[in-house]
């Protein structure tokens, strides 16, 4: 087996994973400032998107009251988050390219197309009513000391195994 099988075809231990996202994630936080954020640069190309149709989503209650979080220089698809969010999606891209793993796998009924995109839907609108997502809570409260953090995991544990028992009971 060569040095590129062992490296990238093999799964890593859990915690080699959660020794390399550690330093990522203090790495970011120092050269830019600010916690790992995903769920946000969707909320941003939303509101793109409904600016250049003509909706101005400036004036609504959320980013009046919680504000936008970016620079006066920046714009909802030229900032920070915009160009991680990116760069999240084409490196899992170039990972599963550079090891051959690339496929399109077919959907197998219509029922589970529309219980993804149900459950896509439902879990993008939760993360913005609770203003962050797992990568947040976990990235960002639990090495911020902050309980709420602590919550959270516990009940996405929670639900993980219930809706895993949803899963396989009712839809798979």
């Amino acid at each position: 087996m060569n040095l590129k099988d062992k490296l990238f075809k093999k799964p890593w231990p859990y915690w080699v994973g959660g020794i390399i996202l550690a330093l990522l994630n203090i790495l970011l936080l120092f050269t830019t400032g600010s916690a790992w954020k995903i769920s946000t640069s969707f909320l941003y190309i939303g509101s793109a998107i409904l600016d250049r149709i003509g909706i101005n989503t400036n004036d609504w209650y959320y980013f009046n009251v919680y504000t936008n979080q970016l620079k006066p220089e920046d714009t909802y698809l030229n900032n920070r988050l915009i160009v991680m969010a990116v760069a999240i999606i084409l490196g899992s891209l170039l990972s599963v390219l550079f090891v051959s793993e690339f496929k399109f796998k077919k959907i197998k009924n219509k029922k589970q197309l529309v219980v993804a995109l149900i459950g896509g839907i439902l879990m993008g609108y939760g993360s913005r009513l609770s203003f962050g997502c797992n990568v947040g809570a976990y990235f960002s409260a639990i090495p911020s000391f902050s309980v709420h953090g602590w919550v959270f995991g516990a009940f996405m544990f929670v639900g993980a195994w219930v809706g895993s028992k949803i899963l396989f009971k009712y839809i798979l």
